[in-house]
């Protein structure tokens, strides 16, 4: 990993940003082909879903609409280990999702007047979930769960088809969709997933969805963009980061797996450690060579880390530190500090943000409770993660009684008479032109 020396300046949250760089160029390429992808799926709809899984999944003749059986299969050899921690899974992320769906509250604005506000559910629901460089199980509790807790009613999953499994969605990913009882599960990846949920393919029963949601690679990204305003979209989730904010007395060694274990997700994802400690950057650094060149995917994981968008920031202090990871907005933020509960108030931008040295983030990705799938790309400065929030509709109830609209009546008729919107007025002063009531 290579490391950058701010220390000793005085920048802007831009300059900040333009140090690490994320993956624009790759972003720009994949909106371009996201679009092609999408737009191919709303013309010609099936044709061009096969089309898709032979070029991109090396698979061709698959059900593309997943046959009960296929379920029940994956559901019935679903290691009994794995089973276990996805049930475990789908109790802590239904309790952590519980807490996103608001009461009803009623205002009451005046004797005979009342507001309500409450959150209405979406119909439909289409959660996507990723097969290709690793088959996230976890993103079905992640996705599913959550649109459940709010009330969704019909939920149609997307994974891609696997070849080294004949065609069909990888099998944990089933026996997860199972014990969540989902049934209406396709075989379409990446892209075109995304446009067959929004635009529905009627060749295979795939009706359109309201809300589309799940985690990705930066195709899987730019295709929401796509289709932003036809459907709902969560974050776009795209290629995975990590940034790390340690001090003097943080473990190297730890810092150093977390940071793989992130970058093993993708080649374009981005490790970050920011510290004021040039010993501790030294180490670190020193640690993940050493770490990286061991793991499993150390081919990805070098090329994530020696990408522009992963570096080891050296910073003055804590408050440039804070100032950092604010404006680069991480997906994952960690907290090494001696005072980490106490400092996190100050970290503001982050998708989530994980507290002390004993909260990795591979906690988060499977049993902590939380959700995983996490706006990216610097979105967390504007974006929240998934949640039940995600599929809910904030709607507002007004009932007033004629007495309540008397006491406003005047009031409605100048502010329309003041825009030059009289109609406006006259349908208030209509209910004043019987007898009193």
């Amino acid at each position: 990993m290579r490391t950058i020396d701010l220390r000793g300046q005085s920048l802007s949250p831009a300059d900040m940003l333009a140090a690490v760089p994320r993956a624009a160029q790759a972003r720009a390429e994949a909106l371009e082909a996201a679009m092609a992808i999408v737009e191919a799926v709303r013309i010609s709809g099936e044709t061009a879903l096969r089309d898709q899984a032979e070029r991109f999944d090396r698979v061709s003749g698959h059900a593309i609409r997943v046959p009960e059986e296929h379920v029940a299969e994956a559901a019935a050899s679903v290691d009994p280990a794995v089973r276990a921690a996805l049930e475990a899974a789908i109790d802590r992320v239904r309790r952590g999702s519980a807490a996103q769906v608001p009461a009803p509250q009623t205002t009451e604005i005046g004797a005979g007047a009342r507001i309500t506000q409450r959150w209405q559910p979406v119909t439909r629901a289409g959660v996507y979930i990723p097969g290709g460089k690793a088959p996230l199980a976890s993103s079905v509790v992640m996705n599913v769960v959550p649109a459940q807790v709010a009330g969704v009613t019909s939920i149609a999953l997307a994974s891609p088809p696997q070849a080294a499994h004949g065609g069909r969605v990888h099998p944990t990913i089933l026996a997860a969709a199972s014990l969540l009882g989902i049934d209406e599960i396709y075989a379409i990846g990446g892209a075109g997933a995304i446009g067959a949920l929004a635009h529905g393919v009627s060749d295979i029963g795939l009706d359109p969805v309201d809300v589309v949601s799940g985690p990705g690679n930066n195709y899987v990204a730019s295709a929401k963009r796509v289709v932003a305003g036809v459907v709902g979209t969560d974050s776009e989730a795209g290629a995975t980061e990590i940034l790390i904010v340690a001090d003097a007395d943080a473990d190297p060694s730890l810092i150093a797996v977390d940071l793989i274990s992130q970058a093993e997700h993708d080649e374009q994802a981005s490790a970050v450690l920011v510290t004021d400690s040039a010993a501790l950057a030294e180490q670190v650094a020193e640690k993940v060579a050493e770490f990286a060149a061991t793991t499993m995917h150390a081919a990805r994981v070098a090329e994530a880390l020696a990408g522009p968008q992963s570096a080891i920031v050296l910073v003055d202090d804590r408050e440039m530190a804070v100032a950092f990871s604010n404006a680069y907005a991480p997906e994952h933020l960690e907290l090494h500090l001696v005072d980490a509960a106490e400092a996190a108030a100050h970290f503001t931008s982050a998708g989530a943000v994980f507290v002390g040295d004993q909260t990795p983030v591979s906690l988060g990705d499977y049993m902590a409770g939380s959700n995983h799938v996490l706006p990216t790309g610097g979105q967390a400065r504007y974006a929240a993660g998934l949640g039940a929030y995600t599929f809910l509709r904030p709607q507002q109830v007004i009932e007033y009684d004629h007495a309540a609209l008397a006491e406003v009546r005047s009031g409605v008729v100048a502010l329309a008479n003041a825009e030059v919107l009289p109609a406006h007025g006259d349908a208030v002063e209509a209910r004043f032109r019987d007898a009193p009531r």
